[in-house]
């Protein structure tokens, strides 16, 4: 109903003018798909909340430079996957990355995982936060790992090896999961 009463440009423009109401419509339309994204780069449910937080107050104070290139909810992601990218990295000196080499295992067309949604995340949440955001940002972002590299600071190599790494692992704490809901473990 909120959608039908108040138009993505009006929200947009009585945010550009800093009206509470359309701020307050903005963050509970795009909010819960943001916390989502959030919860992907964060290692817990606090993490995640501080992280939307602080994307939404970047998102209220520079509204004014969203130019209506693209989709304004992928603005408002780009900004939510920067503040969460910004935050890991003012928490933590350096990025903790997967260091044993993990031998990599293919999926074949008979592993169908029958996990749901917050399992599969609650997996990813494992992972070191260096692989956690580099896997992120391939998977969910779609950025290649040359701009991964960039974004991070870090080597293509080093981009391409956590997220193999990182994908393995995932394959692997997927296959326990599974085994342990069908009572073989």
């Amino acid at each position: 109903m909120e959608r039908e009463l108040f138009p993505e440009e009006e929200i947009i423009e009585g945010c550009k003018k800093g009206k509470r109401h359309y701020q307050e419509l903005l963050y509970r339309r795009f909010a819960p798909v943001m916390y989502g994204v959030c919860l992907s780069y964060a290692k817990d449910r606090e993490q995640a909340m501080d992280i939307l937080h602080d994307a939404f107050l970047k998102i209220f104070r520079n509204i004014d430079t969203y130019k209506k290139q693209g989709a304004f909810e992928g603005w408002i992601r780009r900004i939510v996957t920067n503040t969460a990218i910004d935050h890991t990295r003012k928490n933590s000196k350096t990025f903790q990355f997967i260091t044993n080499d993990i031998p990599d295992t293919e999926d074949t067309d008979e592993e169908k995982p029958d996990i749901g949604l917050n399992e599969l995340l609650e997996q990813v949440a494992r992972l070191p936060e260096g692989a956690r955001m580099i896997f992120n940002l391939y998977t969910l972002e779609g950025m290649s790992h040359y701009e991964i590299a960039e974004k991070l600071n870090i080597s293509v190599g080093t981009s391409k090896s956590q997220f193999s790494r990182a994908k393995s692992m995932l394959r692997t704490w997927v296959r326990e999961l599974i085994k342990k809901k069908d009572g073989l473990s």
